[in-house]
């Protein structure tokens, strides 16, 4: 690892002095991607009216960029492994800009869902090296607290997006939602450039493009079935369909891994260490922590009268208390064994869940804010101690593609709680329940995988404990 700049020499004696220039175009970035998954949400209505778009183009316009970027991640961190974290996390960001750019110009309903294709790639590239890039610029207590303000970033990123998306539409036009990202991209590339350490490229090491295709085949297909599940059905062709191809492709994926002299993906990681269950532990955490809020938002605009932004800020008490408790605690969460942090945070995520499961027709948003702020307990442990947990799993050289199956882990799991939850959700009303109802068994489903998850993560886990990890880090 090429030295950074984040931590300079210090005099004899003095303090080691730190930088935090780092972390903040890390976040930059950070925040901006996971803002898209969403902020165009509240903006589809004027989308619509403006380039005529049809329905199917609106679902299309949204998952484009899901897809994107939950099928390229893995591929991307091995990549970056090869060539350099900087250089890829860099090349996102001008990707992701001149996306961005593209998608506030979009004459029609085609040109926007391309560009939205582009800006989850360029997305990928970002997302799948930002902690590798922490763990290199970072050491000790520092590493805790940068882990700390970046797990905060993702979780007030996931409430943000209806807020920030209302906001713009309103203020100025939907176009907005998207030439917003351009003036911030531009200023983390530059503070990247200045501040960020390269990793050491290993050139000779090849790129495992079969295994990569496969799974980002694999990875694609299973995405676009769960969030198309619940409008065309789970038993319809095209779902069955997609899944079967997508499991063929997962298949051939560890078929090829087995083979290959340098995978991308060390299926062994899976058998002997703790790998596996802290990316068992990032997807259930998606799932969980964010798969319901979705319904909530729908709950709190359709019954109960509130526009986009009342209901962002309706739901900002998980983001707050996230935020709070990652940035504020990332240092000491480090202190504690990563196997308790994780399985103590997903309970609390399962808690918060299930405080809100009497939830009913005469319920009103009021009736959020405990169940919220238990859940963002949760996250706030959760999000930076499972980026060190992942990286303290594997080698150095190897940390690209940890951050990259473990945020492909949290993509799926996002995408697989939506789907099911939606499922549990639409077909209480459906069956004639009041949508506070229909979305109080929602959150009751939601905490009662929780539970089970904490239970299956603790035995993943019984006989290779997952290590403290950031705040002893070399």
């Amino acid at each position: 690892m090429a030295p950074s700049p984040s931590n300079s020499p210090a005099p004899p004696g003095a303090p080691a002095r730190v930088s935090w220039m780092p972390l903040l175009a890390v976040c930059l970035g950070t925040f901006m991607l996971l803002v898209d998954v969403s902020v165009v949400n509240v903006a589809l209505p004027p989308i619509s009216r403006d380039l005529g778009a049809s329905f199917s183009g609106l679902q299309w316009i949204v998952d484009a960029y899901a897809l994107a970027l939950a099928a390229l991640l893995l591929l991307v961190g091995a990549v970056s492994d090869v060539v350099g974290r900087k250089r890829t996390y860099i090349a996102g960001l001008v990707v992701f800009t001149l996306a961005s750019l593209a998608c506030g110009l979009a004459p029609s309903e085609g040109a926007l869902i391309a560009a939205r294709t582009v800006q989850g790639a360029g997305a990928a590239a970002m997302f799948a090296t930002t902690i590798a890039l922490l763990h290199g610029a970072y050491r000790g207590p520092a590493l805790g607290t940068a882990f700390g303000i970046w797990g905060a970033t993702n979780g007030a990123a996931a409430a943000a997006g209806p807020i920030v998306g209302g906001l713009l539409t309103e203020a100025l036009s939907w176009r907005w939602v998207f030439f917003v990202n351009v003036p911030i991209a531009i200023a983390a590339v530059v503070i990247a450039r200045r501040t960020l350490g390269e990793s050491r490229p290993a050139p000779d090491r090849s790129i495992d493009w079969a295994g990569g295709g496969a799974f980002t085949v694999a990875a694609a297909l299973a995405t676009f079935a769960l969030v198309r599940a619940d409008s065309v059905g789970w038993g319809s062709a095209q779902t069955l369909g997609c899944l079967a191809v997508a499991l063929a492709a997962l298949l051939l994926f560890v078929a090829i891994e087995r083979r290959v002299a340098a995978p991308l993906f060390d299926l062994g990681l899976l058998r002997s260490g703790p790998l596996g269950a802290v990316l068992l532990a990032g997807a259930l955490y998606s799932a969980v922590a964010f798969g319901a809020l979705v319904y909530a938002s729908i709950w709190l605009q359709e019954s109960k009268g509130l526009g986009p932004i009342g209901a962002g800020l309706a739901m900002l008490p998980l983001a707050a208390v996230a935020f709070v408790v990652a940035a504020g605690g990332g240092r000491r969460l480090h202190a504690w064994p990563s196997r308790l942090v994780l399985a103590a945070g997903l309970a609390l995520i399962a808690l918060g869940n299930l405080l809100l499961a009497p939830l009913n027709g005469d319920s009103d948003w009021p009736s959020l804010l405990l169940g919220m702020a238990v859940c963002g307990l949760g996250v706030g442990a959760m999000s930076p101690t499972l980026a060190s947990a992942a990286l303290a799993a594997v080698a150095p050289e190897r940390s690209g593609m940890a951050a990259g199956a473990l945020n492909t882990a949290r993509q799926l799991g996002l995408a697989l709680g939506i789907a099911v939850l939606g499922n549990v959700y639409s077909s209480r009303v459906g069956s004639g329940h009041a949508a506070g109802s229909a979305l109080g068994t929602t959150f009751l489903v939601a905490g009662i995988v929780g539970v089970i998850g904490v239970v299956l993560f603790l035995f993943t886990t019984s006989s290779h404990l997952v290590h403290k990890t950031a705040a002893t880090s070399p």
